[in-house]
Order: structure tokens, then C-alpha cells, then sequence
């Protein structure tokens, strides 16, 4: 964890091997809360995997969902509410909803196939957004309320995907969905279900526009693919408009989460390879 005056803080849960935060597979969820609580997962010396809560105050909780050989805590909000996915001993994902008293709830999509149910964000209000993956291994994505009602929708143009990346206290969604030749476009879903797509000026190629994070005002950050085959970062603002991200010397950038006043963070490679992180200051 970097705190705001630019200290680390190494972060190892008790008996941990190996730890990861809001990772989970080359995807980003939202691993902190406003309060600087974190979740994630950890590896004990037998190879199991655990689900931690990290308080502000620096304790540590572990927890297992019933039944799980892989936990993947991926989004945590203000009130201390967990959400992610969870592998079971057939090798299907599940989401589940871990409460601030420490109760678990499991639950799929109603569509969901054999590779399952991923939840990838939870806002103050308890609704979850994630996606789930049909019998045609395509993915959709799907919006829980907090009384565990599951919508699930789709981004028009989507025929090989649809992945939320996060929601707003509101209940706005961002992401990004695949067409028809596999190219990735972002998406934002209106709390009434309107959804808008878009790509940043210059986005095209193999890969297109992938969507990092959104904040409660609606900015929206992630990264495109120019025809130079380079990745760079964006911002698009609640109004619609793209400001292109590349921290100095970076060959490909990442941004992969923006909080309420508009600090932007993610990673990026140099001409060599090595990845860094970064903080952008608006």
C-alpha cells in the first residue's frame, strides 16, 4: 500500500506465502475502501488460498467461503461489504458477498455455465456488477441488487463479451465488450440500463479499448491500442471527453483505478519491459 505522503506499507497476512490485492487473473477490481481497508487473497505454506481484510488500523481477518479451493476477494466498499469469486472442487467459479459482520452469501447468475460467476465490484448501497460465462464460454455481464435479485445485460455489439469493471455509489457501470472480430470497446450502463459505448480518439488494432475504473462522478479510465500497436492510458470525463494517459518513458500504460477527486493509478512497462506504477495527480 503507497499512503498519500508517499510511503509503503508491505502488506502480508499472517501465515501468507504469497499475497495478491484486487487481482485475479490480468483482472483489476476495486481491492480498497475510501476508509483504506483492503481485501484480497494469500497462499499459507500448503498452497491454500485464504480471503484477508485488511483494516485501516493495520489487523487482519482471514476468511473461507464454504466449499471453495480458490477464493479471489475483488472489491470492497465503504461499509466494510466484500465481494468476488470463489473456485469450487469442480473448477467453477461462483460470486459471493461477505457482509461487514463476517456472514457469507454465494450466488450465480441465473445463466451462468461451467466456467461461472465472477463479481468484480460492490458499492455502498450493496449492488454488485461482475459477469458470468454462458454454455458458448461468452460472457455477460450482470448486476445484483442487495436484496439478490440478478440482472444480466449485454453491450449492444457484444457477440463475444461483456466485462464490468466497476460501479458507482448510483449504480453506473463501466467496461468494456468484444465484436464480432474480438476487438474490445468501453461501456457505461446508466443506473435506468442505458447503455453507451465508446472508444478514445485513435483506438483500433487488435485489442481496442479495455476499461479500468470508474469513480462516483462518472470519469472512466483504461487503456487503447493505436495503430502503431502501442498501449496508452485514457480518462474520459462524465461529459464524454478523452484525455490520453503515458507517464514519462512509458511504452505501454495501464490505468486501472481513479477514486472521487480524480487521482488516477495503474502500471506501465518502459522500452525494456519492466513495469512500474504510477500516480496521476489532476
Amino acid at each position: 500500500m503507497r499512503t498519500p505522503d508517499g510511503t509503503f506499507i508491505t502488506i502480508d497476512p499472517p501465515g501468507s506465502i504469497n499475497a495478491y490485492v484486487g487481482f485475479f487473473f490480468g483482472l483489476v477490481g476495486q481491492p480498497i475502501n475510501p476508509a483504506g481497508a483492503i481485501t484480497g487473497t494469500y497462499f499459507d505454506a500448503n498452497g491454500v488460498s485464504h480471503g484477508f481484510l485488511r483494516g485501516s488500523d493495520g489487523t487482519f481477518t482471514t476468511f473461507d467461503v464454504l466449499g471453495d479451493v480458490a477464493i479471489w476477494p475483488q472489491g470492497i466498499n465503504a461499509a466494510g461489504e466484500i465481494t468476488g469469486l470463489y473456485f469450487d472442487a469442480s473448477g467453477v467459479s461462483h460470486g459471493f458477498l461477505r457482509t461487514r459482520n463476517g456472514s457469507l452469501a454465494t450466488f450465480d447468475a441465473p445463466d451462468a455455465a461451467s466456467l461461472g460467476t465472477a463479481a468484480e465490484g460492490i458499492n455502498l448501497g450493496g449492488t454488485i456488477a461482475g459477469f458470468y460465462a454462458d454454455t458458448s464460454f461468452v460472457f455477460h455481464g450482470f448486476l445484483r441488487a442487495s436484496d439478490g435479485t440478478i440482472a444480466e445485460f449485454d453491450a449492444p455489439g457484444a457477440l463475444n463479451g461483456t466485462i464490468p469493471s466497476g460501479i458507482t455509489p448510483s449504480g453506473a457501470i463501466a467496461g468494456y465488450y468484444l465484436d464480432a472480430n474480438f476487438v474490445g470497446h468501453g461501456f457505461m450502463r446508466a443506473p435506468d440500463g442505458g447503455i453507451t459505448a465508446f472508444d478514445p480518439p485513435g483506438s483500433t488494432g487488435r485489442f481496442g479499448t479495455t476499461v479500468g475504473g470508474i469513480n462516483p462522478r462518472g470519469a472512466i479510465v483504461g487503456n487503447y491500442f493505436d495503430v502503431n500497436s502501442e498501449f496508452h492510458g485514457f480518462l474520459r470525463t462524465p461529459d464524454g471527453n478523452f484525455t490520453t494517459i503515458d507517464p514519462p518513458g512509458s511504452a505501454a500504460t495501464f490505468p486501472t483505478v481513479i477514486n472521487p477527486t480524480g487521482v488516477i493509478t495503474g502500471s506501465y512497462f518502459d522500452a525494456s519491459g519492466t513495469g512500474h506504477g504510477f500516480l496521476r495527480i489532476p
